[in-house]
């Protein structure tokens, strides 16, 4: 029979972008056969009947629309019919159709194929490769691990390529989780420090460096040895080594091919470096700084960039002498000035120097030190931190042998699905592009395993939050007053300072904002910005407003408990509102 492109409603022309069968392969009905892509969604055209493939009518990148034949197929009960009466010898046995997708949702027309074992030759798997597997997925960080679970979940064969000794990426092993254990360290000595102001005195601390460093080691332990059981408990098989592309079905590690259906890349980024930097063990990036292998005298931090202004609020709590150089004219570029301003204030007042707008030029190292030149100056540091902002991985992956598309910063772009010019490999996390972020990561990396088991989700984002754990943090989601002024679009702000908060006095951190850019006329929230003490923990209820497409009126009305730091929250929608203007008027902004 000829099996035709149903009613897929007012769409003409629309794409074929994957073809899910071969020619000879066994199909049950409603078993999907090929995936067209109109300008809203990806549909799958399913099989009217059981039966066999005999020929293929199109081929991805062809352009279809209702009544367009894409399949011949000859029904079972026809090729029942001819079994039944063989012209000689023994009928042999025929393969079972293939599974009709995972659980509820529809999915690929394969079987699930355990690793290891034989694969069908129509998923295009390399019948050689060792491990053969539904979804591959390059790199094991937050964005990497959680793409397999959620593909294990869904009952896909899932194969996890990872080059590190440990399961969690850079972010668990050498990023957000380790430097956030240090901030805490951090934490408690600057707030111990400070106690002095309120009549209470402790002693000078006594730092033991190593086992600070083992703790901070145990905190990263446990949470990587919970992802070894996770991967285990859903058998999804870990493959250790750095993974290579060799065909658009295949990643070779070490000696292991591993063959795929779909692949995933979460290969993230690594930290950029500056070239005229000599080779010396005490200039440090991130991952080195980490380890803190001890606490230098004085300590330049090459860039004011979220990483290199957390690392040093470390350094600053355990008793280095800190000076940052940054080449722009504000810390953390792309956070709003009025956020920053309150940071830098507070810095100030505890390192050594800050350089805005200011360049490294030249780095030699000594037996006393290295020299730096850097603007009018030239000055000695025990340690440097280059922290210059972080590189995408997607050059170092052999993606042309795939025949995906890597721009010139190395970048893997994907679509709303994840999907990248090669329609079953998705990419996710920091190699798809800004912002480089853990949760921005995770779920992306949901979203392409449930677009991979069939369901019919794609990326529709309004509000990406950010935050520098720095003392105080800094939070910002959904548009900046910087990004609105930029691009000329209208807005309002309703801030609130918290020298008006009584629990931001009480715990002796007046030195806070909480603002909310709003949309004149509707008040809608559009934007958020926190600076103060655990600024990150409160931004959650401004993400939410924005997803929700809530007004300022919305959070006003909402009741906060009192005294807390999450009235701030309330006290800015208030602000936006007009309703409270005694503290600080309410800013009409126009572009």
């Amino acid at each position: 029979m000829e099996v035709k492109v149903p009613d897929i409603g007012d769409f003409d022309d629309v794409p074929v972008i994957e073809i899910l069968v071969a020619v000879g392969d066994e199909v049950a009905e409603e078993t999907p056969l090929i995936v067209l892509e109109s300008d809203k969604a990806t549909m799958e055209v399913p099989s009217p009947a059981a039966g066999k493939v005999t020929s293929i009518e199109v081929a991805v990148g062809d352009k279809v629309a209702e009544g367009t034949v894409i399949v011949q197929l000859e029904a079972a009960e026809a090729a029942a019919s001819a079994e039944a009466e063989p012209e000689g010898g023994n009928v042999e046995d025929k393969p079972e159709a293939p599974a009709q997708g995972y659980g509820d949702s529809p999915g690929p027309a394969t079987q699930p194929v355990s690793a290891g074992t034989d694969a069908p030759t129509s998923s295009g798997i390399p019948e050689d490769a060792d491990v053969k597997v539904q979804v591959a997925v390059l790199g094991a960080g937050p964005g990497g691990y959680t793409a397999a679970f959620r593909a294990a979940d869904l009952g896909l064969s899932v194969a996890l390529i990872d080059k590190g000794e440990t399961l969690g990426g850079v972010c668990l092993n050498v990023g957000c989780i380790p430097s956030k254990a240090l901030l805490h360290i951090a934490k408690v000595l600057t707030e111990a420090e400070e106690m002095a102001e309120a009549g209470v005195s402790f002693g000078k601390p006594t730092i033991d460096i190593d086992h600070v460093r083992a703790w901070k080691n145990d905190v990263v332990g446990r949470l990587t040895g919970g992802l070894e059981g996770l991967a285990k408990q859903r058998k999804v098989q870990v493959v250790r080594g750095s993974g290579e592309f060799t065909s658009p079905n295949s990643i070779k590690v070490g000696d292991t091919v591993v063959g795929f259906e779909h692949c995933i890349i979460a290969s993230g980024s690594e930290a950029s470096t500056l070239p005229f930097l000599p080779d010396d063990p005490r200039i440090m990036d991130s991952t080195s700084a980490l380890e803190v292998e001890e606490i230098p005298e004085r300590l330049l931090v090459i860039g004011g960039g979220i990483i290199g202004l957390e690392m040093a609020t470390v350094y600053d709590a355990l008793g280095s002498k800190v000076t940052v150089v940054e080449l722009l004219d504000q810390l953390i570029p792309g956070a709003d000035k009025d956020l920053v301003r309150v940071l830098e204030k507070r810095i100030k007042g505890r390192y050594e120097a800050i350089h805005l707008k200011t360049g490294v030029e030249a780095v030699e190292a000594g037996p006393d030190g290295l020299k730096v030149k850097f603007g009018d100056s030239e000055e000695t540091f025990d340690r440097i931190l280059v922290a210059v902002g972080r590189r995408p991985n997607g050059k170092v992956i052999g993606a042309d042998a795939a025949g995906v598309t890597v721009d010139e910063r190395g970048f893997i772009a994907s679509d709303s699905q994840m999907r990248t010019n090669v329609p079953h490999i998705f990419s996710i996390g920091d190699v798809r592009g800004e912002p480089m972020l853990a949760h921005k990561a995770t779920h992306e990396g949901v979203l392409a395993a449930e677009v991979i088991a069939g369901h019919d989700v794609s990326w529709d984002v309004r509000s990406i939050p950010s935050v520098a754990y720095t003392d105080p943090e800094v939070a910002w989601t959904g548009l900046t007053e910087t990004q609105a002024k930029a691009d000329g679009i209208e807005y309002e702000i309703g801030a609130f300072p918290w020298a008006a908060s009584g629990r931001a006095l009480s715990v002796g951190r007046s030195d806070g904002l909480t603002k909310l850019v709003v949309e004149p006329g509707t008040n809608r929230v559009l934007g958020a910005g926190i600076v103060g003490v655990n600024a990150g923990e409160l931004l959650a209820e401004a993400v939410l407003a924005i997803e929700a497409g809530l007004d300022a009126e919305d959070i006003a009305l909402t009741i906060h408990p009192h005294p807390t730091l999450s009235e701030t929250v309330g006290f800015a929608a208030e602000m936006a509102e007009g309703t409270i203007t005694d503290i600080m008027p309410k800013r009409k902004k126009k572009a």
